[in-house]
Order: structure tokens, then sequence, then C-alpha cells
């Protein structure tokens, strides 16, 4: 009985060790720009990052009981050399396991191109919606939950039309995403019959934007479309348009839309319309219902969510958190067919995923992942009305 009672204390010990032997402690990037000219949204994305790393690593389902951990990291928006020292520090100092990222189309084309593909490292963006990250070399490592630009260029002409406008003066931040979006809704609205009396690019940064509101009063529109940026050069020429009567109304493409450039701009901002990714699924009400500290409506704070969440699932499907393995998964637990997990639910996907089910990953942003894995795209139409935003209807 001794012998017995000492072989079974062993076999326990020796499972219970290879079972904590297994467990690992994952570390997720959130490679977001906490300062520069989108702060006040991504104040909304990392939380809600954060939530999906929480969710998972407090239920002890990933990967026989792994615990996962957030490290954040700025892009800054704008700033490639930094946005590239700060994914190097990720992956090479940090050892994390993936990125949810980045957020802006120029920073997170140099981060991937040149850190996360050469490292074999898989990054979700939840917001860089240039048209170009379709078709860039990344070896199955790039995927994002916001939808491209090429689509919002269409949702945006069909909004604008709808309301009965023909002519339009159009002016975007100088880099990729605003010259990305600013061709994509040209092309568009002009092939719905629709004149663009000028495309002009304005740079962020500057105190003053008089020199290029008077370009764009000089061509002319019934409305000014400002693909921009909310917290910078996008207010300015808002607030300049405004001080010189140039335009009374104008179109706010998602880096616009936020609760900071009503309470920015005041009530000369109401009747101005526009757009972002959202979608009023039952998984982007259960998400506000989850939502702590940070704002689920804001624009991205869905898709962040989502991206992190399809990381860890992917990892799950893959049984291994070595990106190289689990990238290939990405797409699996994103789509039909398996049973649909909504926010909240994250813990039971994991427990499907091991018992070598399927998913069907809908999220918050109802994420349905196309072509090289970028969302499909569903829009939430808003208007400012009595100083606030406010939603309208879904596209």
């Amino acid at each position: 009985m001794k012998k017995l009672a000492i072989s079974s204390a062993v076999a326990l010990t020796l499972t219970t060790a290879a079972s904590s032997a297994m467990a690992e402690d994952i570390k997720l990037g959130v490679f977001l720009g906490l300062t520069g000219p989108i702060e006040s949204l991504v104040a909304n994305m990392a939380p809600a990052a954060e939530q999906a790393i929480a969710e998972v690593s407090e239920s002890g389902k990933l990967l026989d009981g792994s615990t996962v951990t957030a490290v954040r990291a700025d892009t800054t928006c704008v700033d490639a050399a930094a946005a590239t020292a700060a994914i190097e520090r990720l992956i090479t100092s940090d050892k994390v396991s993936g990125v949810v990222g980045g957020d802006c189309s120029g920073v997170t084309t140099a981060a991937l191109t040149n850190v996360a593909l050469p490292n074999g490292m898989v990054m979700i963006s939840p917001s860089a919606t240039s048209p170009a990250l379709s078709t860039v070399e990344d070896n199955g490592l790039f995927f994002r939950t916001a939808p491209s630009d090429a689509r919002q260029g269409v949702v945006m002409t069909e909004i604008i039309s709808d309301k009965g406008y023909k002519e339009v003066a159009l002016t975007y931040t100088n880099n990729d995403y605003g010259k990305g979006l600013a061709d994509a809704f040209q092309t568009a609205f002009e092939a719905a019959g629709g004149t663009v009396t000028i495309s002009a690019a304005h740079e962020d940064g500057k105190a003053d934007y008089s020199a290029e509101v008077g370009a764009l009063a000089s061509a002319g529109g019934e409305l000014l479309v400002v693909a921009g940026y909310i917290d910078q050069g996008g207010k300015g020429i808002i607030q300049g348009a405004l001080d010189t009567g140039a335009f009374d109304t104008f179109v706010l493409p998602d880096g616009m839309v936020g609760d900071a450039l009503p309470e920015a701009i005041g009530p000369d901002l109401n009747g101005s319309f526009g757009q972002a990714p959202g979608t009023d699924s039952p998984g982007a009400g259960k998400l506000v219902e989850m939502a702590s500290g940070y704002d689920a409506t804001s624009p991205f704070a869905a898709e962040s969510y989502d991206a992190a969440a399809l990381i860890m699932l992917a990892m799950q499907a893959a049984g291994s958190s070595d990106a190289g393995k689990y990238k290939d998964k990405v797409m699996d637990v994103a789509n039909a067919p398996g049973e649909k997990i909504l926010p909240g639910e994250l813990a039971k996907g994991l427990e499907i995923l091991a018992s070598g089910g399927e998913i069907d990953y809908v999220g918050a942003s109802n994420v349905e992942l196309i072509g090289a894995g970028e969302s499909a795209g569903n829009y939430r139409e808003i208007e400012i009305k009595d100083g606030a935003l406010s939603t309208v209807g879904y596209r």
C-alpha cells in the first residue's frame, strides 16, 4: 500500500509539472497611437483590446492555462521611424507573440515591412484602412478588422448622393491614409456623376490653415469633405473654414468621427455628417454592455477588441502561440463554418477549439474576413446634431 501511495504521488507530481510546463506567459503588443492626431480615438481602442486580453487570460482556457498580458507601444500615428522602433522593442525586447495594430496606415505599413515581416510576427490592425494594404507583401502575417477605404469611398459617395449633393471640395491629410481615401472617394463620386472641384492635401501640425482654406473656397462646392485627423489638421481646416465662412457643412470620414470634434468645434458643426466602421449587430451591443472605463461605441473600439480576440483564438486553433503556426488559423476562426462567438464568449470559443470543434468569430464588429484578410466592411452613418455625434443608420 505504501509503495502504491508513493507511486501515485509521484505520478500526480509529474502530471502537474507537465501541465504547468505547457502553460505560458504570453504577451500581446497593443501597438496604437497613444500620442498624436488620433489620440482621442485610441483612448477607447487600447482599453477595448486589453479587455479581450484580460477576458482570455482570466478564463484560464487558452493553451493549457496560459496567461496573457498586454504590452503597450506608441505608433504616434504619423512618425514611421518612431513606430518602427516601437514595434522592434515589442518583438525583440518584450517578446510579444502577436501585435494588435498598428492604427494609422503609414506607420502600419512601415512597421509591417521593416520589422514584423522579417521577424515573422502576426499583426492585426483595427484601423489601418489604406487600400494599398490590401496588396502589400505580408507572407500571410497581416490582417485587419477594419475595412479598406476602397469600400469607404463608395459608402461616403452613397451617403452624400442620398442627401442630394452633387459638387464637393476635398481636402486630405498628406499621408497614406489621406491620399488613399481621397483617391477612392473621388473615383467613386465621379463615377456616380458627382463633381470634385478640388482635391488638395494639407499637412498636420500647422497653427494656421488660412491658405489651404482659401484654395478650397476658391474652387467652391456645396460641401467640404475632410479626410483628415480628428485631433490635428482636419480639425484645423474645419475651424478655419467656419471662421472665414468658406464652408458651413462638412463630410467626416472615419478619422474625423468622434465626440472630441463637436466638443472642440461647438454648435457650428451641426448638420455635418459622415461615416465610420460600425454595426448594430448583437455583438456590438454586447461590447457596449461589457465596456468598463471606455466608450465601446467610439470608432474602432469594437475592431480593437476583435483584433485581440482573433489572435488568441487563432493560437488556440493552432495549439501554439508561435505566429508562424497560428497565422494560418486566423481566417478559419474568423469565418464560417462553426459556432458563432460574441464578445464575452471567448472562453466558450477557446473550449470549442480545444475539443477540436470549429467557431465563426462574429465579435463586436460582425467580423468577416475576405481577400487577403481584411474586413468585408460595415459602416455607421453619423450626423452632428445639437452639438453631439448621433448615429442615424448603418450601411
